[in-house]
C-alpha cells in the first residue's frame, strides 16, 4: 500500500509540474495524477532507451515529469487534429 501512495504522490507532483510548464487550462487533480503516473512509465521508457536509470525520489519525479510533458504535448496535438 505504501508503494501505491508513493507513486500517487510522485504522479501528482509530476502532473502538476507538467501542467505548470505546459500552460493552459489544466486537466484537474485526478487527471494530473494519472498523467504523472503514466508519465512515469513513458519517461522511464524514454530514459531507459537513452541508457539512463532513475534512482531516488527526485530523479523519479524528473523522469515522470518529462514523461507527463510528453503526454500533455501529444494530448494537445491530438485534440487539435
Amino acid at each position: 500500500m505504501g508503494g501505491l501512495i508513493y507513486w500517487i504522490v510522485v504522479g501528482l507532483i509530476a502532473g502538476w509540474l507538467a501542467g505548470q510548464v505546459m500552460k493552459g487550462g489544466g486537466y484537474g487533480v485526478v487527471v494530473d495524477i494519472v498523467l504523472g503516473i503514466l508519465g512515469g512509465v513513458v519517461g522511464g521508457w524514454v530514459f531507459g532507451v537513452l541508457g539512463f536509470h532513475a534512482g531516488g525520489t527526485i530523479a523519479q519525479i524528473i523522469v515522470a515529469f518529462v514523461g507527463a510533458v510528453i503526454l500533455v504535448w501529444i494530448a494537445r496535438k491530438l485534440k487539435k487534429a
